[in-house]
């Protein structure tokens, strides 16, 4: 009898190892890289102050985001704008942004290129959104809660 669970002993040890490993290497973090980045060698092609829209769209790609400017009423094309990120995913934790460059490219009025920057994580503000709420007089009633609703409220002189 001894010989039949000594095998059984084996496979379940096994087994619970093979379960460990397994939950040791879900726990590994993995990442994910998100957007565009122009590189350096096309960055060095752009001149501020000679370069235009097109001519920066043609060197390095057209932008992620663009940005949108008001000017005396009317919208004009704003910056451009690269992003690129790095996501870590760690287990059942919430993902955790580790790493954001920016390449923002600014234009004068005329279209011409005025500025180039780059922010990074560090240089990122946390932006509390206003939250606008709808008042509380207007109700979402189903049509069946307001037939149950209305049980009772009726007059004999309502069916006259």
């Amino acid at each position: 009898m001894k010989a039949i669970t000594h095998p059984i002993k084996h496979s379940v040890a096994y087994l619970l190892l093979g379960l460990v490993f397994m939950a040791l290497s879900s726990c590994a973090a993995t990442y994910r890289d998100h957007g565009y980045m122009p590189p350096e060698s096309d960055l060095a092609e752009i001149v501020v102050g000679v370069d235009s829209r097109d001519s920066v769209a043609e060197a390095v790609g057209l932008p992620s985001t663009s940005g949108v400017l008001t000017e005396g009423g009317y919208y004009t094309e704003g910056g451009y704008y690269y992003v690129k990120s790095r996501v870590r995913f760690f287990g059942a934790l919430r993902p955790k942004e580790i790493e954001r460059q920016v390449l923002a490219i600014s234009f004068t009025p005329a279209g011409i290129v005025q500025n180039i920057e780059r922010f990074s994580l560090e240089d990122g503000k946390v932006v509390t959104l206003s939250r606008r709420v709808t008042d509380q007089t207007v109700r979402d009633d189903t049509f069946l809660r307001q037939l149950l609703g209305s049980i009772g409220r009726f007059s004999p002189g309502a069916f006259e």
